[in-house]
């Protein structure tokens, strides 16, 4: 089955719940032409959604004469926009939108929604215009309070499409939809099983290294400690891991990850303490984008520093996953850039290093499973997502040292009392971030003050690619408040940040 990518942050999640569905999945480009679709043999073809308005100049478009190849098809957001646009309906320009859970009304038998679909639903909506009329020979059988048309169907030529992303989890019968479209509609087998990661990468790497040193950047994270495991069972005493304290860690942190890594995995760490060039690099930064791209580069001039003493390294390790490649402007750059990650958009261009990124097509959850394969220990596995620039971007303004401290007491709380109400397992990442160039008027011992507020964030996920804040007991939300104005000096202000992804990102910068 191909996915035809018109940019979207979702294409590779849908490409990895058809997975899911036993079925092989490959992602293309929406350039190709009907021959070179026809080519590949397709059983099913799904049109991704993407950034971009079907109205404006040099919107991705679509060959009009795969419509015509008699292969199924099924347009999510911006590909059932297209289907309706090219085919001879209307895609209304302006429209209020609908971002996030909405309520879809069931309005015609549908063959696409599972017969247990109750007529009234919530689903996962992220888009601005919306069909308002489906093309001759389409039946309307489902709208929300912003998409007249919210699934349009004409069994005859096989060709389906729906407004919202059955391929996120917040859309409850989204996989069912999907699971419909592909073994009734399409008729494919749910028979195909996905090949070993592990083998394939092995394999992959040890072609490409060669005798080469390789060098590894470690965070202590899943991500970076799954793709130390997985390179060193290719090419073993050949990789020297180097784990780079940046001073904008969490509280006690690196003392945590060092110790869990060399009692864990057996391989050469090096702990180089860089705190103060961190902070050097970004004194006066207070911008997002500048700040990644400061961390970014320091990075890679702390790695390049320690290959001499390691001879021959050419080669440096990330654990780069999927989602930070989507949000730093997609595998082929025709994805919206919504921040650069240090270790994709925020990398310098004269770097000396080539990188191997041995899970760059994986979500997080697939990283866990590789990692519990591999033999890492449930505390390295399950350890909360933390981003590669640390507290750096959770720091709303400068970063200095003055202010990761303030920080990290808070960040120390919102976890301490989040593993007393036994929540850890049940949030995907929480975290507290710091306004630092925001202050707030209170009232402290009858007296006036003038401090901080801080941001408690807290989400419930599977991949990182959609998330919805987690419904977390007031009871441990006030402890937490409590706490931190009580003992955090120069914060009196705490608020609980109750967005979801999209609209808002997981993290702040």
């Amino acid at each position: 089955m191909l996915v035809v990518d018109f940019g979207a942050q979702y294409a590779q999640l849908i490409a990895r719940r058809v997975r899911e569905l036993d079925v092989f999945s490959e992602i293309v480009g929406h350039r190709l032409s009907a021959a070179e679709i026809a080519a590949k043999e397709p059983a099913a073809i799904i049109l991704s959604g993407g950034p971009k308005s079907v109205h404006v100049d040099g919107a991705p478009s679509l060959d009009p004469a795969i419509y015509d190849l008699g292969v199924p098809i099924l347009g999510i957001c911006y590909g059932a926009q297209l289907i309706a646009q090219q085919l001879g309906g209307t895609v209304g320009r302006g429209m209020s939108g609908e971002y996030g859970r909405t309520r879809i009304t069931r309005s015609g038998d549908s063959l696409i929604f599972p017969d247990d679909a109750p007529d009234e639903h919530e689903c996962w909506m992220s888009h601005f215009d919306g069909i308002t009329d489906a093309p001759a020979g389409f039946n309307v059988t489902a709208s929300s309070p912003g998409a007249p048309v919210a699934v349009l169907e004409n069994d005859k030529r096989k060709i389906y499409g729906v407004q919202f992303h059955p391929e996120v989890k917040h859309s409850p019968f989204g996989m069912a939809a999907m699971a419909r479209f592909l073994h009734e509609r399409a008729g494919i087998p749910n028979d195909w099983k996905m090949a070993s990661v592990i083998d394939e990468q092995v394999e992959l790497i040890r072609e490409r290294v060669g005798d080469a040193r390789v060098i590894c950047g470690l965070s202590g994270g899943v991500d970076s400690s799954v793709a130390a495991a997985l390179v060193h069972k290719a090419v073993g005493n050949q990789l020297t891991c180097i784990y780079v304290d940046t001073g904008l860690m969490r509280k006690n942190e690196s003392e945590q990850v060092v110790e869990t890594f060399r009692r864990n995995l057996g391989i050469e760490l090096i702990h180089a303490d860089e705190g103060d060039s961190f902070f050097e690099a970004l004194s006066g930064l207070t911008e997002p984008e500048s700040k990644r791209k400061a961390i970014g580069e320091r990075f890679i001039r702390v790695f390049e520093k320690h290959t001499g003493g390691i001879t021959e390294a050419e080669f440096l390790v990330q654990g780069t996953l999927y989602p930070d490649l989507i949000e730093s402007g997609g595998a082929d750059g025709t994805a919206a850039v919504i921040k650069s990650h240090h270790n994709v958009g925020g990398l310098p261009d004269d770097m000396e290093l080539e990188l191997i990124e041995p899970l760059r097509d994986l979500f997080k959850d697939e990283v866990r499973a590789l990692g519990t394969e591999l033999g890492l220990p449930d505390e390295m596995v399950w350890r909360q997502p933390f981003p590669g620039p640390g507290l750096g971007v959770r720091i709303i303004g400068e970063v200095t040292p003055e202010r990761v401290a303030l920080l990290q007491e808070a960040d120390a709380i919102v976890r301490e009392e989040l593993s007393n109400a036994g929540l850890e397992r049940e949030i995907w990442q929480s975290y507290a971030a710091l306004l630092a160039d925001v202050r707030s008027v209170g009232v402290m011992g009858d007296e006036r003050t003038y401090g901080n507020p801080i941001i408690i964030r807290a989400v419930t996920s599977d991949d990182a690619m959609t998330a919805d804040w987690a419904r977390i007991p007031y009871e441990t939300l006030e402890v937490m408040s409590q706490r931190i104005i009580n003992e955090v000096p120069g914060v009196n202000r705490v608020a609980y940040d109750i967005t979801s992804k999209p609209p808002g990102t997981i993290e702040w910068e």
